[in-house]
């Protein structure tokens, strides 16, 4: 028998102790282009790992009503406003995401100005590879001509929850149109499976790593991006097409423990937590919105339970690989270090909140 509707509840509340109590302690040294030091691990930093926290926790407090997520969030965005705002790149608009769904609950018209110059200067400003996709370029390193995984979670995400939200259906054409790019170089149409990046330099995909957590970002990203905005029927159609396919090659490549490798297809690469959570949340999600099988249900079950047993009493999300450039061979891969984050503690958090709405009292499906 799995989770029950009590454990799950539980392993939330730790989820978020463990997320808001998470610090950097030095290991990792990664200075910022603008020469500030990069912080990808502490919750007060605003970078792309903390902005998908937000996201986690605020959908957290949309599931459950709980007025102190809100609080918690409101208290985070006023004091990084307060401190300023960092340069735009793709993985600082991460965070604006979380404010633009808050703002589209609460209507608080202090968020709006600054979610309208942010989409402005996305529009306008973030560098485009050809066929007008957005450029990876992040805090630390300028990724001139490449398409990845993340930036459709990271910027894509924000466009189409705040051009819904705000009435403003350029910026959702604008998302529809970088995941139909980033579709078109990204997936693999020999396995189904993605690939984490392509360069028009050359025109390759780097090492073809079917990489688990940038898959992730795909089969929760294409959910959220249903959720988030109302997308032209041919895209949505294309888009669950493209899931579907990507789910199909996933499912059989699950481990006996629930979760997924970090290189999906390659048994000598380890099992890894945050991919596994973001899939599952994205096959349970799937399956509750009747686009997936049972068998998506079952798997999404599956995923949680790996999830659970990786939380520790802390709350800290175990096993989870740390922030990934690009692999230029498939070592590089296995080689990233463990190390708790927000985007692990967010992605799991997203899972167990999902998961609610499956269980019964006694773990059974719903």
């Amino acid at each position: 028998m799995g989770p029950n509707a009590r454990d799950i509840r539980v392993g939330l509340d730790r989820l978020v102790a463990g997320m808001t109590g998470l610090k950097h302690e030095g290991r990792f040294h990664e200075p910022n282009l603008d020469g500030t030091a990069g912080d990808y691990i502490s919750f007060d930093s605003w970078e792309w790992p903390q902005g998908v926290g937000l996201y986690g926790l605020i959908r957290l407090w949309l599931f459950t009503g709980r007025d102190d997520l809100r609080q918690l969030v409101e208290n985070w965005y006023e004091a990084r406003l307060a401190a300023g705002l960092p340069e735009l790149n793709v993985n600082t608009t991460a965070p604006m995401l979380g404010l633009s769904v808050l703002w589209a609950k609460t209507g608080n018209p202090r968020w709006q100005p600054v979610l309208d110059d942010w989409a402005d200067r996305v529009i306008a400003d973030m560098g485009r590879t050809p066929e007008g996709g957005f450029e990876h370029h992040v805090s630390d390193k300028v990724n001139d001509n490449e398409l990845w995984d993340d930036t459709l979670y990271m910027v894509a995400l924000f466009l189409a929850s705040y051009g819904q939200a705000s009435g403003r259906r350029a910026l959702v054409d604008e998302a529809s149109r970088q995941f139909l790019v980033h579709a078109r170089y990204l997936s693999d149409p020999q396995t189904g499976l993605w690939f984490h990046g392509w360069t028009f330099d050359g025109r390759h995909n780097f090492a073809r790593a079917r990489w688990a957590r940038g898959n992730a970002w795909i089969t929760a990203g294409i959910l959220d991006f249903f959720d988030l905005a109302e997308i032209a029927a041919p895209v949505r159609t294309f888009l669950e097409g493209v899931l579907t396919s990507q789910v199909d090659a996933l499912l059989p490549l699950q481990t006996a423990s629930g979760a997924w490798r970090t290189l999906l297809d390659d048994e000598s690469s380890y099992e890894e937590i945050s991919a596994t959570a973001g899939i599952g949340y994205g096959l349970l999600k799937g399956h509750r919105l009747g686009l997936g099988t049972p068998a998506w249900q079952a798997a999404g079950l599956k995923a949680l339970e790996a999830v659970m047993s990786n939380i520790d009493m802390n709350g800290t999300v175990l096993n989870v690989s740390y922030g990934t450039r690009m692999g230029h061979d498939l070592q590089f891969y296995k080689d990233i270090p463990i190390q708790p984050t927000g985007y692990g503690q967010a992605l799991a958090i997203l899972c167990l909140s999902e998961a609610l709405q499956h269980v019964g009292a006694e773990g059974q499906a719903a």
